[in-house]
């Protein structure tokens, strides 16, 4: 089971460090402010990212014929705990630039394929 989850952690890893170096220094580059803290976002999809992968690895070596539909249960938490964590920050009344809005879309469609491509392998492993 650690065999399965230690290379997952490990790729999220880099693909975390590489993606928010780029994007902090694309946002310094062109001189955009966010009202949020970007490295939280970044750091929150990385942990919740971990956290679905090695529910989703548990499942699959209980129950594996549900380790699909505890993928699809678990990335709606996922949303849900952003919106209840990031509510005061990022969903306030003052509307968001579209810097702001794209900056918080791409980290989640980041870590959302980076999980997608690591549970379709292993669904695919047996």
């Amino acid at each position: 089971m650690i065999k399965k989850i230690l290379p997952f952690l490990s790729a999220i890893i880099i693909v975390f460090l590489i993606s928010y170096l780029g994007h902090s220094k694309s946002l310094d580059l062109f001189n955009s402010q966010l009202s949020y803290s970007l490295l939280k976002v970044y750091l929150f999809h990385l942990i919740a990212s971990a956290i679905v992968f090695t529910l989703v690895v548990l499942v699959f070596f209980k129950i594996p014929n549900q380790a699909g539909y505890a993928y699809l249960a678990s990335v709606f938490l996922k949303l849900g705990f952003f919106v209840l964590i990031f509510k005061a920050s990022v969903f306030t009344e003052v509307d968001l630039t579209k810097v702001e809005r794209v900056s918080l879309v791409i980290p989640l469609f980041i870590f959302l394929i980076s999980e997608a491509i690591g549970v379709s392998k292993l669904l695919n492993s047996n």
